[in-house]
């Protein structure tokens, strides 16, 4: 099957990977309706097609932060995507950097911010706020010694979802026996996984926490570990710790009100990602691209504003740029992308995301990312 949409990644993820990694990332929490939503609400949106304009010229470069992005997109972070392809988060890096747009390392990725950094391009650093503060210290000196030019500081999880998909895949709750052989019927029945992944993408460990976590020896106790020390007291005070270590641009990512972006805004941050995790935290709450046009409409000209969340093609980029976004973050499209056949696909997912969006930027008389706006759609 020659992939030619985010959906086609996806089916031969689903393919490629065993089933309790595939449905790791495909899944949200409780009845995944807010998972749901992300997709169907941006399917909703029409764009305002026009006709008989000059479009010999486009640029869909934006500066954001101090940086550069060939294209209005970036990789979001996603946990563990080393067990998707032999050292994932690396090979998703070299990608991004040959895409010309920005990596962001999940705090839970396999490989660690020193391994990804070797690819030659510093990565966004993703940070979960953890009980243990002297390790967190130590891990932002880290990230900031390599050169990681911006801090996305997650707020959306005190404490993790309730994921009914990972439960009923043996990923979670099931005993030390059930998993070994679960575990070793999935890498018998996908061979190809087998080989590339659990043979030569060793060490199956979360690399930027591994010396705070020594006890452990697979993937899933790390996750036992980061989920028992997510901490609920965090406030937007934590932030001026945060800053005590950390003097680059921060971006809060997780947030779905005005409310909580305007206190963004005087805690300090440089830039917001409105998103709902995937819809893998609070099952029920809006979709991230309802969210937008109010929150951007409150703070966009405070800090920059991102979206993730449903974002499955250049049309749907193009949607959220017209609606107040700056920038989006993909995470489940690399995720597939990189479980169906590590970085050339990723590479792949990205040019694809880049013709759509050329199509959808000519289609409807936008000539230049920068200029999106809600001219652009259809709202009657």
């Amino acid at each position: 099957m020659r992939a030619a949409s985010v959906s086609d990644f996806r089916e031969l993820a689903r393919r490629r990977l065993p089933k309790i990694f595939f449905e790791y990332i495909d899944g949200g929490s409780y009845a995944e309706v807010t998972l749901q939503r992300n997709v169907a609400d941006l399917e909703a949106i029409a764009l305002r097609q026009r006709v008989m304009v000059d479009m010999t010229q486009l640029s869909m470069t934006t500066e954001t932060l101090g940086q550069t992005m060939a294209m209005p997109v970036g990789l979001a972070p996603v946990g563990m995507a080393g067990m998707y392809g032999r050292r994932g988060e690396t090979q998703a890096a070299r990608a991004a950097a040959a895409a010309g747009v920005p990596f962001c390392l999940s705090t839970v990725g396999v490989c660690s911010v020193e391994e990804v950094a070797q690819t030659g391009v510093a990565p966004w650093f993703q940070l979960y706020m953890l009980k243990d503060r002297g390790y967190m210290r130590e891990l932002l000196g880290r990230a900031k010694s390599l050169g990681c030019p911006v801090l996305v500081f997650t707020v959306d999880l005190p404490t993790p979802g309730a994921r009914y998909r990972d439960v009923r895949s043996g990923f979670t709750g099931a005993s030390k026996l059930e998993a070994a052989l679960s575990q070793a019927w999935d890498g018998i029945t996908h061979p190809a996984w087998t080989w590339d992944v659990f043979v030569h993408g060793r060490p199956h460990t979360l690399g930027s926490v591994a010396s705070a976590v020594q006890e452990s020896r697979r993937v899933t106790d790390f996750l036992s570990w980061i989920a028992r020390n997510f901490d609920r007291s965090v406030t937007w005070k934590d932030l001026d710790w945060v800053r005590e270590t950390w003097d680059g641009p921060i971006v809060v990512k997780g947030v779905l009100d005005p409310a909580d972006a305007r206190a963004a805004v005087k805690a300090g941050a440089q830039g917001i990602v409105v998103s709902n995790h995937g819809g893998r935290q609070l099952d029920g709450v809006r979709s991230s691209i309802s969210a937008l046009p109010r929150i951007a409409d409150a703070v966009g000209g405070d800090l920059e504003v991102y979206m993730d969340g449903g974002v499955r093609s250049g049309l749907d980029v193009l949607k959220a740029l017209a609606l107040g976004a700056k920038a989006c973050f993909l995470g489940r499209a690399w995720a597939y992308a990189l479980g169906a056949g590590g970085e050339a696909q990723v590479r792949k997912m990205l040019d694809i995301l880049r013709s759509e969006l050329a199509v959808a930027m000519i289609l409807t008389g936008c000539n230049d990312v920068r200029n999106a706006g809600r001219e652009l759609l259809d709202l009657d």
